[in-house]
């Protein structure tokens, strides 16, 4: 058994009373009376001994390049209580029989042999790792491994809250939950189950036993959540959070596509735009992570950047798979079965081997994004990386019975329970669904969906009777000349890099008449696709995100904030919708809102069809436009 580098048993010495000294060196005994804590003098001597006795790191552990495996991830099971989109391809996954996973005595022994090599870190996986009956006694008998620095979980977060205190007791001393999206409605679009708010009360319970940092995982995709970015950061404000942003890799059947990814910079432009004292924070030995802080924030945001900025270089990590495999790269297709040889009878020093020899064989650095993407490697469940990547929408609503307010009568919906309003208010973040306006007055059961709102602008449901803003109402100054063609009359993108940066809101409307069948069927969420008004609504978000990619002349914007409402006026059977975005810098938004609002009420129309075809797609205008140089225009 080799032995444990100096600093790493200098650390194990340090640790409280629950673990035993067992490393030889002298101790110094305190005195009757005295605190039982090690003396200054102690420690001392505990240090020079161990700096002349530390051997070598384990030869098995250590890879032909230098670097030094200290650090394992056990994944615990393939199954999950989550369907994400993000996880399991299409088609879905085979999950290996229950015969051939690692038993709790199998997972035991290689952490026992692991550990005794130098491993100090051991992180529980998935799957999820909490629907396992017995991983509370796992993390027990993990905890009583000598050397063992740190004991590890990655979840979903949705039994977090309710095992995390005998967790806690058994000796878990770091939790990472996978939270990709602050929107419930998104979430269980997402993840195809309800269970938005046991994660966040999972995420206060590590608060609340004081687990600092709780660190959340959160992959970002272009057109699904990169939106959330400014919403993601703030939570560090009031919270000890490290928030981790990802970025989106290709697995085994989640058609990772180039374009859906956004990279750590552009992240961290866009967060920098928001927040331009951000800071960056050391970066520790073999962190995955880029670490950054807002002074005066409690908590701190960081960056996995494995697609655009490697960090092969200084990776102490290796990986056990449910059925027992050994991975020494998350994106490497090669894998040794360590359970074949444990139950073919393998003593310890042949295992040793085998694991030393697939150590040996890692390779200097994973390939490029692309070369990656056209590998052959197990999709995501069934490697244990907890992380959610999201591809996209169902190919078939009507198997998505998904209703987000979670009661069947239209008339008695409502967005947010008050233990989850309750909840919101004690984490400080923004309400992601507005409780239900009864405003159209015809007596009829309404529906309202939104998909982030304002108060302050919502008071009002939107309708022909609503009343415009308390700002002057027609437009403002116009150009006479097309700003969008040169002096030939070819196209021409507008330069806007001498504007100043200002605070640009834009609002747009449109209305979709139905007709009385098709109304009804929406007014009682009966269309066999699935709730129009929710698929619409993420659609709306999606598209103001995505207007640069669809308009040719339009610039990218970093929206700060999509807002889509919409509602139903039984007297016209119709679907009134408002769409509202807001960014800060030099180009307006009004074209991301006025596309919002259109790709909505596509989106009516397409779900809508089967029903009727006599639908009419009307009245899309933009509504009012605030922080241009030409003024602020408000529809009168």
């Amino acid at each position: 058994m080799a032995a444990r580098p100096a600093f790493g048993i200098v650390r194990q010495l340090l640790r409280s009373n629950a673990r035993g000294c067992s490393s030889g060196a002298p101790v110094t005994q305190p005195r009757p009376g005295e605190p039982s804590r090690p003396t200054r003098e102690g420690l001392s001597l505990r240090l020079q001994f161990l700096q002349e006795h530390a051997a070598p790191f384990s030869a098995f552990l250590t890879d032909s390049f230098g670097r030094q495996h200290s650090y394992l991830r056990i994944s615990l099971t393939e199954k999950c209580n989550l369907r994400c989109q993000y996880c399991m391809p299409e088609e879905g996954v085979s999950l290996t029989p229950k015969a051939d996973l690692l038993t709790t005595e199998e997972i035991l022994t290689l952490a026992r042999l692991f550990v005794k090599e130098g491993v100090d870190k051991i992180r529980l996986t998935g799957g999820e790792p909490l629907i396992r009956p017995d991983v509370v006694d796992i993390v027990a008998r993990l905890h009583g491994l000598e050397g063992l620095r740190t004991i590890g979980l990655t979840t979903n977060g949705i039994n977090l809250a309710r095992l995390l205190p005998r967790l806690q007791q058994a000796g878990l001393n770091a939790v990472n939950i996978s939270l990709d999206t602050l929107v419930p409605a998104k979430f269980e679009f997402i993840v195809r189950r309800k269970g938005f708010h046991k994660v966040m009360e999972g995420i206060h319970k590590a608060i609340e036993l004081g687990y600092k940092p709780v660190k959340v995982n959160c992959v970002v995709m272009r057109g699904l959540n990169e939106d959330e970015l400014l919403d993601f950061v703030a939570l560090t404000e009031g919270l000890p959070l490290d928030v981790r942003f990802i970025e989106y890799m290709p697995f085994d059947g989640n058609k990772w596509n180039f374009k859906k990814m956004v990279s750590y910079k552009e992240m961290l432009d866009t967060i920098r735009q928001r927040w331009p004292g951000l800071e960056k924070l050391p970066e520790e030995d073999s962190s995955t992570a880029k670490a950054f802080k807002i002074p005066g924030f409690q908590g701190q945001i960081s960056f996995i950047t494995s697609m655009s900025e490697h960090f092969c270089g200084t990776c102490n990590r290796l990986r056990i798979t449910a059925d027992g495999n050994l991975k020494v790269c998350l994106f490497g297709n090669s894998e040794v079965s360590l359970r074949d040889h444990l139950r073919a009878g393998a003593s310890e020093e042949e295992l040793l081997r085998i694991i030393g020899a697939a150590v040996g064989r890692k390779k200097r650095q994973h390939a490029g994004m692309f070369n990656i993407a056209q590998m052959k490697n197990r999709p995501m469940i069934l490697i244990g990386v907890l992380l959610m990547l999201q591809d996209s929408p169902p190919a078939r609503w009507s198997n998505f019975s998904w209703d987000p307010l979670r009661v069947r009568n239209p008339s008695a919906r409502q967005c947010l329970s008050d233990q989850m309003a309750s909840l919101w208010k004690r984490h400080c973040i923004p309400k992601a669904l507005p409780l239900s306006q009864q405003c159209l007055g015809s007596g009829s059961p309404q529906r309202h969906y939104s998909s982030y709102p304002d108060p302050d602008t919502h008071s009002k449901c939107l309708s022909t009777g609503s009343q415009a803003p308390d700002a002057p109402s027609g437009p403002g100054p116009t150009s006479n000349q097309l700003t969008h063609v040169d002096s030939a009359g070819r196209a021409s993108m507008v330069d806007v890099g001498g504007k100043p940066e200002t605070e640009r809101v834009a609002v747009a409307s449109a209305m979709v008449l139905l007709g009385p069948v098709a109304f009804k069927l929406v007014q009682q969420n009966q269309l066999k696709k699935g709730d129009a008004l929710v698929v619409a609504q993420l659609a709306g978000v999606q598209a103001a995100k995505l207007t640069s990619q669809l308009i040719p002349l339009c610039h990218h914007v970093a929206l700060s904030h999509v807002q889509v409402h919409l509602e139903l006026d039984s007297t016209r059977h119709a679907v009134l919708i408002q769409a509202s975005c807001r960014a800060r810098g030099p180009t307006g938004v009004e074209m991301e809102a006025l596309t919002s609002a259109a790709m909505a009420a596509l989106t009516v129309y397409d779900m809508c069809k089967a029903v009727s075809r006599d639908i009419v797609v009307t009245e899309v205008k933009l509504i009012s436009k605030t922080g241009g140089q030409r003024g602020d225009f408000h529809r009168a």
